[in-house]
């Protein structure tokens, strides 16, 4: 049986796809009938045209995923996609580094435990990156006797 004209219409007026339009089985006939938009109409009122509901997509699998991610599990090796840098960038971790180190300097000139001229020339340094932490900072101005005397 042919109702493809009768879809077409019934989509325009039910401002959908083809495809989302359901026709009640048992009343094909008096589908068939109706060739006018008039008819299509009064079947949608009758109910023996309807609307299909969307589909959507389910996100419980995605939400045990994350669930799991969460945990610390499926984040191996198998999993990452991209470079190492590219999962935490070079520069974020020079800001993490950077900042913990100047933070120290700040703190041992504000101290006066460091002298000026010896914290410009350490926040020098630092900038230069030869600093790997603040514990190396710390062992270099031990290791130079860069303390202020009499501390």
């Amino acid at each position: 049986m042919n109702l493809k004209a009768q879809k077409r219409i019934a989509a325009e007026i039910l401002k959908c796809g083809e495809n989302r339009v359901w026709f009640d089985p048992y009343l094909t006939e008096e589908i068939k009938l109706a060739i006018t938009r008039e008819d299509i109409r009064n079947l949608i009122l009758e109910g023996i045209i309807k609307k299909e509901t969307k589909k959507g997509i389910s996100k419980y699998r995605k939400n045990l995923r994350h669930a799991r991610k969460k945990k610390g599990r499926a984040k191996g090796l198998g999993k990452r996609k991209g470079t190492k840098h590219a999962r935490s960038p070079k520069k974020r971790n020079w800001i993490k580094h950077i900042r913990s180190i100047r933070r120290e300097l700040k703190k041992l000139r504000d101290r006066k435990l460091i002298t000026p001229s010896t914290y410009r020339k350490l926040y020098k340094n630092a900038k230069g990156g030869m600093f790997d932490s603040v514990a190396h900072l710390n062992r270099y101005i031990k290791e130079n006797k860069l303390l202020r005397r009499g501390v």
